[in-house]
């Protein structure tokens, strides 16, 4: 297959702005993509099997429809996310995708289909406020019936990528943290460079930095987006993804439960965002000191950070015990 290069120019500003995002939109889309074809997608198996029911409906199908099996897909489907974006915010936002977007993004699938398909998308065309309100629907309708069960599971394994990334991004600077993203992306002469499958760009990210989205539901490659309105955007598959990675919460915890101990694994699951140590006694049913003891272990055992925000110590997870926690 013929390989070409999407570049992504960063200028001084760009290079301080590169940040990560969370996207619930493009994991769906590539959900329904792993149940179109699932035999490109073994570490998804497991998921797919676990689903109570072989997923269908009017919902499913038109995502099906809108997706594709692979390649090109409407960018209003996996706009750029505003950092840590839930579900609830990516529905939001593509309630408000305008016609002229949803025409456009459609419009370029239309070429790329033919037969029944290819008609479906120009009657969605000429009707955007219809396509809009059925469009939305599908998502939720699909998102409740895929995703829902597994979003906890898929969100700690996007944020231990992240934080892993962050760590190695200020121990060994920015272009050596990019470089580790996937075999397909490098960094040279200030410019991030994505070979793509049949497709190439050169992109001058203007100012606006580049965003880094790690997904559990694309594994095989890095996808992006170069096009206005959207931010310059790699999506790239995230660490630390097996064939285990849907397993519930519980199961994480009954690991970490024997490995650490009731206590400390019930902190380590806890501290998803930044908790003081009189939080963490209470959601853990601890008395004080002897959170502040678990927590000194592991501080000690880099599991977690802890540091003074005005009267109060404040808790999170290293990258360590990020990846312990998400990657089981």
């Amino acid at each position: 297959m013929d390989r070409k290069v999407v570049e992504f120019r960063l200028g001084s500003t760009d290079i301080s702005a590169i940040r990560f995002g969370i996207s619930p939109g493009f994991e769906l889309v590539h959900a329904v993509r792993v149940l179109l074809r699932p035999q490109v997608a073994p570490l998804h198996w497991g998921w797919f099997r676990s689903l109570p029911d072989r997923p269908g409906g009017e919902g499913f199908r038109l995502m099906a429809v809108i997706s594709g099996v692979d390649g090109y897909m409407p960018d209003f489907l996996t706009a750029s996310p505003s950092g840590d974006m839930t579900p609830e915010e990516e529905l939001d936002r593509l309630r408000r995708i305008t016609d002229d977007q949803l025409r456009y993004d459609l419009g370029k699938m239309a070429i790329r289909s033919s037969g029944a398909r290819q008609q479906e998308i120009r009657e969605l065309i000429a009707d955007p406020a219809r396509a809009r309100a059925t469009i939305v629907a599908a998502w939720q309708q699909v998102w409740d019936m895929l995703l829902a069960p597994v979003w906890p599971q898929i969100l700690r394994l996007l944020r231990a990528d992240i934080a892993v990334r962050a760590r190695r991004s200020g121990d060994h600077g920015v272009a050596d943290m990019v470089a580790t993203l996937h075999s397909s992306v490098t960094w040279h002469d200030d410019a991030v460079r994505v070979r793509m499958p049949q497709y190439e760009a050169t992109v001058d990210c203007g100012g606006n930095g580049l965003l880094l989205v790690p997904s559990v539901m694309s594994t095989r490659r890095c996808s992006v987006l170069d096009e206005p309105p959207t931010l310059p955007t790699v999506f790239y598959p995230a660490h630390g993804i097996s064939e285990t990675w849907h397993h519930p919460g519980s199961d994480a915890l009954g690991a970490l439960t024997a490995l650490l101990g009731a206590a400390r694994a019930r902190l380590v699951v806890e501290l998803q965002q930044p908790l003081s140590t009189n939080e963490c006694a209470r959601l853990t049913g601890l008395a004080a000191s002897t959170a502040s003891h678990h927590l000194t272990v592991l501080r000690d055992a880099g599991l977690v950070d802890s540091r003074r925000a005005g009267p109060r110590v404040l808790h999170t997870r290293t990258p360590l015990g990020e990846a312990l926690a998400g990657g089981l």
